[in-house]
């Protein structure tokens, strides 16, 4: 099993933040190896709206679906994978802190759908990965 914990101040307002992060289609914005992602259903997300993402993961297309598990506006948006080659769990906690916004990223996974591959180099580059998503997050955030 995978677990990864990582965190980020963003000098945005948190309302911004947490509205950009759950929003699956701005994940192709900041999510490295996200091609495409999308609410299954129109509408405003809440606990139960699913949502696609394509993009690449090692080498590997995937097609991935998604269950919304957790969503308090400006406090947690948390998911489960339903589909795809990580059973994965993923949460965001959102905290004013100094003026900023503060997001705590925690992720639970383990590859079923890829035979061929070492879990310790997933959780190497996932965790790599990660800060830099975060990375990015913060700077498209902070360059409005």
């Amino acid at each position: 099993m995978i677990n990864i914990s990582s965190s980020t101040l963003i000098y945005r307002p948190i309302k911004r933040v947490f509205e950009f992060i759950s929003m699956p289609e701005n994940d192709f914005q900041w999510q490295y190896g996200t091609l495409a992602s999308a609410q299954l259903i129109e509408g405003q997300a809440k606990v139960g709206t699913a949502f696609r993402s394509v993009g690449h993961l090692l080498g590997h297309r995937t097609q991935s679906t998604y269950e919304v598990t957790e969503y308090e506006p400006n406090r947690k948006y948390g998911f489960k994978s339903l589909s795809g080659p990580l059973n994965s769990f993923t949460s965001y906690t959102f905290n004013i802190a100094r003026g900023s916004t503060q997001v705590d990223l925690s992720l639970q996974a383990n590859a079923v759908n890829l035979l061929d591959l070492n879990e310790n180099v997933l959780e190497k580059r996932m965790k790599k990965q990660i800060k830099e998503n975060l990375a990015i997050l913060k700077n498209i955030l902070e360059a409005e």
